[in-house]
């Protein structure tokens, strides 16, 4: 129906064009928004007030002109100028019922439109560094990147998800010396192992794997590796200064060659349940892109030699730093370190870069709620090499809280200790975690009740969405054993004017309004209006279902309900199918 007030319109402003009531070469933007009054009619639309000042001319009289340039339509039996200029549109029944046949005919690609016109945007997502299993914080940015990628390709854009692999630095060093040093253990080799190495029984897991395969190819004596090495936290020293050097001598003992097989063997395998965790999870890439890459490519070292050659480069006390606070940021930040080493930062202009030169039109960055002070440096890195900036959009996902019996439930990353998502996914299902996960806006905190999320009650919003249904695939499948019949022709031939109880005017209301909820919600990356709008449409069918029976009136009233709820169920498949949850036809 929006659409369709959209084509009137245009055509309306095209012939006040060639008449020349209209500039011809005026530029407009259509939006034909819902009314909340139901006496100001269904839609309205405020382009005559946007027109006004551009042709010089009062709103309303613009108004009256462009309502008298339109087309005559059967959906429509009334067209109102309120207020200053606003132009209210009255849809006649027809118009709502129309909208059965269009779901019924479109199937699966019911909703889906080509307002993103094909543009390319890429969006990166979770991007976890493959030191551990995901947790359910990962969890939550996984859900909402994958929503938010499915939504814009149904709202007609080009998406290329992508993992970012932090496959080098500190944190991937202190992975590989404590793989490193859980494998001396399993060699007989005795020592306090470090408070800041990863403690979790994934890293025990790896070791042992790595001696069964390397025997004791790796091993060295306790006291040659802790010879000199700074005291740790719990001596009275500094834990970071402690496994920084445990790092380096991790390297200086195996060398390079074998240092590169006990790095590998932990980042390997790490990635590969991360791949396998996601895919269950349904959630998938077309590129894995590797952190290390960028460096090898040369890909950091020419993003720094173009930063250098534009003067945003500047070296003091042995370091290079890029000008940043030039761009809006709260100070300079540094590139390459004193040592002679990049920094994560220059690895990050570079991966920036890189999306750039791929020619993407948007460029879309889930990150943690932490990482928000993040974001002006690298919008000033891309401002610096000579982008646009405001092609990045760097969206925020808060951390999960998970309850169980009331309680939290507590984790720590680092000691190990905390809730994996394939854990999760055990304890509640993908579906539950899926919707879950995006009921909130991602910039929302946000408590998850796992003891809700397994619960088959209409408090739980994914067993009563699945339920409405799996109702609806019930009441058909009745149809066969009480031997009525219910084929395409009838479908086609069903009198659908026979809908008129208030039930039903609401269930065509609901699912007129799919199409528009999947258009604003990938647009504005908020899938949780899709999720809102999922619960209401079965809220609906729910209440429709419980005040009227479908197979006992007579035949036409039959058919009608019958092709009504068919076109329901179609619709929550399609909505349930973009939040990657299933649609189960018996519960």
């Amino acid at each position: 129906m929006k659409t369709h007030i959209q084509q009137l319109l245009a055509g309306a402003l095209q012939t006040l064009q060639q008449q020349g009531t209209l500039p011809a070469d005026l530029s407009f933007d259509l939006h034909v928004e819902r009314t909340r009054d139901k006496n100001h009619g269904d839609f309205a639309c405020a382009i005559a007030l946007d027109l006004a000042k551009k042709a010089r001319r009062k709103p309303r009289e613009v108004a009256e002109q462009i309502v008298a340039a339109l087309s005559i339509s059967a959906l429509i039996t009334k067209v109102e100028i309120a207020g200053p200029g606003f132009i209210n549109f009255f849809m006649a029944p027809q118009a709502l019922l129309r909208v059965v046949n269009d779901i019924l005919e479109a199937g699966e690609a019911y909703g889906r439109s080509t307002v993103g016109h094909g543009q390319r945007v890429q969006v990166e997502f979770v991007s976890a560094n493959p030191t551990g299993p995901l947790h359910v914080g990962h969890g939550r940015g996984a859900a909402y990147g994958a929503a938010v990628a499915d939504l814009l390709v149904a709202a007609g854009f080009h998406v290329h998800r992508e993992y970012y692999v932090n496959d080098a630095g500190r944190q991937m060093d202190i992975l590989a010396t404590s793989v490193w040093l859980r494998y001396l253990e399993q060699c007989g080799e005795e020592f306090t192992f470090p408070a800041n190495g990863y403690r979790g029984d994934y890293v025990q897991q790896i070791s042992m794997r790595l001696r069964q395969m390397h025997n004791d190819l790796f091993r060295r004596q306790a006291q040659q590796i802790f010879a000199g090495i700074p005291a740790d936290e719990p001596a009275g020293g500094d834990k970071e200064q402690h496994i920084d050097a445990l790092i380096e001598r991790c390297k200086q003992l195996l060398g390079a060659g074998h240092y590169r097989t006990v790095f590998d063997a932990g980042l390997n395998e790490i990635l590969a349940d991360i791949r396998d965790d996601l895919e269950q999870f349904g959630v998938a890439y077309e590129e894995w892109f590797s952190e290390r890459s960028l460096t090898s490519s040369g890909a950091v070292e020419r993003a720094l030699q173009r930063l250098k050659a534009s003067g945003h480069l500047y070296e003091q006390q042995g370091a290079w730093w890029f000008r940043s606070s030039a761009f809006g940021d709260e100070k300079d930040r540094v590139v390459i370190r004193d040592n002679g080493q990049h920094t994560y930062f220059a690895s990050d202009i570079a991966y920036h870069m890189d999306k750039m030169e791929r020619g993407y039109t948007r460029v879309i960055d889930i990150w943690g709620a932490d990482h928000h002070g993040y974001i002006p440096r690298i919008k000033a890195a891309l401002a610096a090499l000579g982008y646009d900036p405001n092609r990045l959009d760097v969206l925020l996902v808060q951390f999960a809280i998970l309850y169980r019996g009331g309680e939290k439930v507590q984790m720590s990353t680092r000691s190990g200790q905390f809730v994996t998502l394939r854990e999760l996914r055990g304890e509640v299902g993908k579906d539950a975690a899926r919707f879950f996960y995006v009921t909130r806006k991602c910039e929302q905190h946000m408590d998850f009740d796992l003891d809700l999320a397994k619960s088959e009650s209409n408090d739980n919003p994914v067993y009563y969405i699945q339920y409405a249904h799996a109702r609806i695939c019930s009441v058909l499948q009745q149809l066969a054993e009480r031997g009525i019949s219910f084929g395409p022709d009838d479908i086609r031939n069903a009198r659908l004017d026979r809908l008129v109880e208030s039930h039903e005017i609401d269930l065509l209301h609901m699912l007129s309004r799919y199409p528009e909820t999947i258009e604003t919600a990938a647009l504005s990356c908020q899938p949780h209006q899709l999720a809102h709008y999922l619960r209401e449409l079965a809220a609906a069918l729910h209440a429709y279902y419980n005040a009227h029976a479908f197979l006992r009136e007579e035949p036409e009233v039959r058919s009608a309900r019958l092709v009504l709820i068919t076109a329901t169920r179609q619709v929550l498949y399609n909505g349930l199918s973009l939040l990657g949850m299933h649609a189960p036809q018996r519960m």
